[in-house]
């Protein structure tokens, strides 16, 4: 079996240490013979190479690399994005890369940028007036699958995220701020797509999360049920045992 992941903008959506996530799918793969190819998509790439993807994986960034990126994926990129979504491609998207697919954006200015307006939210930054999203944060996801299980990260943001429905989101907050530190939302799920702010990076932190991405991948792509051998976690769960100590 072989997963090729699309990897968007790793030159310019990349803060935080995401790329972790790009290092932690090739690796859980990989362990389980799983050939990965990562295929980097940015400015210079045509569009119809996210054909070829079975996995999207997008991070975070500054403002200034975001507008950069928000003008690429208002021509042919986005198109091609909404029709992997509904096409139920598996995706993970971070931070800013969350933004994108929003109805807009409202920097701290006033200026309000356009998003890519696949999902009914939006995102507000209040600017200096108000207090950054920032420190650890714990959530309980609300895929079925993995309920059972918090998810650790950390977020850090100044946008507030507000979704139309809060039957939309990806988690509960448990601790720290998560959309916009009001209702205890976080992130964003559609289908097979995830939008967070959860830096860490996520999947590292999250083995199981990375499995759920990969098992869905190749569901998708094979078209059969797919059992992924088990993992030895052991490290995994004595890291993750610690970080929820400390946080909680």
């Amino acid at each position: 079996m072989k997963l090729i992941i699309g990897w968007l903008y790793p030159d310019l959506m990349s803060t935080y240490g995401d790329r972790g996530n790009i290092l932690a799918l090739k690796y859980r793969s990989q362990k389980r013979g799983i050939e990965v190819e990562i295929k980097k998509i940015s400015l210079l790439e045509v569009a119809e190479q996210l054909k070829t993807v079975d996995l999207i994986f997008m991070g975070g960034a500054q403002d200034r690399q975001q507008e950069i990126v928000n003008r690429d994926l208002q021509k042919e990129k986005g198109k091609y994005l909404e029709k992997l979504i509904e096409n139920k491609v598996p995706s993970l998207f971070v931070c800013g890369a969350y933004q994108f697919l929003g109805d807009y954006y409202l920097a701290a200015d006033g200026t309000k940028i356009k998003g890519l307006r696949i999902f009914d939210f939006y995102t507000v930054n209040p600017g200096l007036k108000a207090k950054r999203l920032i420190g650890n944060i714990v959530v309980k996801p609300l895929i079925p699958s993995i309920h059972d299980k918090e998810i650790i990260g950390f977020e850090n943001h100044g946008g507030r995220t507000y979704l139309a429905n809060s039957h939309m989101a990806f988690a509960k907050v448990i601790k720290g701020f998560g959309n916009n530190g009001e209702d205890l939302t976080e992130g964003f799920r559609y289908k097979n797509i995830i939008g967070t702010y959860l830096h860490g990076p996520i999947l590292p932190k999250n083995y199981f999360l990375t499995d759920y991405l990969i098992k869905i991948a190749l569901e998708i792509k094979y078209q059969q049920d797919i059992k992924l051998p088990p993992l030895n976690n052991e490290i995994e769960e004595r890291a993750r045992e610690q970080i929820l100590k400390n946080v909680l």
